[in-house]
């Protein structure tokens, strides 16, 4: 069976709109409801957040949300259990995000066993070095069936992107500054310059920029360039205030203003 990040991008060619949550937040049972509602408000794929203590590529709004995520009582173990039935509320590609530590913790095999039990099609894991995944665990994420997405950044030199293309499953994840989630509010011409030099390369998979994207200008932008992004610090905040009472009005609102 093809993986559903596979059938999206198979699927749809642009204006691909990817949703990062923190799980457990803004409360610890959170997490499924967000799911639902972003999979009702037509998002097309979910990056579900592992809290973690030291998340080194989130901004302070991601940060933060981590940290309220781990007081709240989130756990790895209670997130796989939280998604063991998300299949009955979406259908919609389902990423699993978090750092090397706690995936350890928890066991890599493990992991992937349990993701795809619950239906999660792929992981992101910034700190996990490229050539322990190709040595480690590239034929585990093989024969569990999940993608394993890598990232880039404007610093990454062209030799190593097309490695990591060539290792990547689902799409490469395009980050858009050398810099941590939520710190720009627009794109400079240096940008926009990597943008059309990564639109060039015509890399193997599809890519989806990331950080810094948060409104309808910056979705609109990047698009012209790649399949699509990903929204995360931006969509945190607007989640942030109000509890679980609040998301079916904040949600539904932040991506209509995303798409209009």
């Amino acid at each position: 069976m093809m993986n559903r990040i596979d059938c999206l991008f198979n699927t749809k060619k642009n204006r691909i709109l990817s949703v990062y949550c923190t799980a457990g937040y803004p409360c610890l049972n959170s997490t499924v409801t967000v799911i639902k509602t972003l999979s009702e408000q037509g998002v097309d794929m979910i990056e579900i957040g592992i809290p973690f203590s030291d998340p080194v590529a989130d901004g302070p709004v991601i940060q933060q949300s981590n940290t309220v995520a781990l007081k709240n009582g989130m756990t790895l173990a209670l997130l796989l259990e939280q998604l063991k039935e998300i299949r009955t509320v979406t259908s919609v590609p389902l990423i699993l995000m978090g750092y090397l530590n706690p995936i350890l913790q928890y066991g890599m095999e493990a992991l992937l066993k349990q993701a795809k039990a619950c239906g999660i099609d792929g992981l992101i894991i910034p700190d996990l070095p490229l050539r322990e995944y190709e040595q480690a665990y590239q034929s585990l994420f093989a024969q569990y069936g999940i993608a394993m997405i890598f990232l880039i950044t404007p610093q990454t030199a062209p030799e190593r992107i097309r490695e990591i293309d060539r290792l990547s499953t689902g799409f490469v994840y395009m980050v858009t500054a050398a810099s941590t989630t939520g710190r720009q509010s627009s794109f400079t011409t240096q940008q926009t310059h990597y943008f059309e030099a990564i639109q060039k390369m015509d890399l193997r998979n599809p890519v989806l920029a990331g950080f810094g994207i948060h409104d309808h200008t910056g979705f609109h932008t990047v698009c012209q360039y790649v399949q699509g992004a990903i929204v995360g610090s931006g969509f945190i905040k607007a989640i942030a205030t109000g509890g679980d009472a609040a998301l079916q009005d904040t949600i539904p609102h932040f991506i209509k203003s995303l798409y209009s």
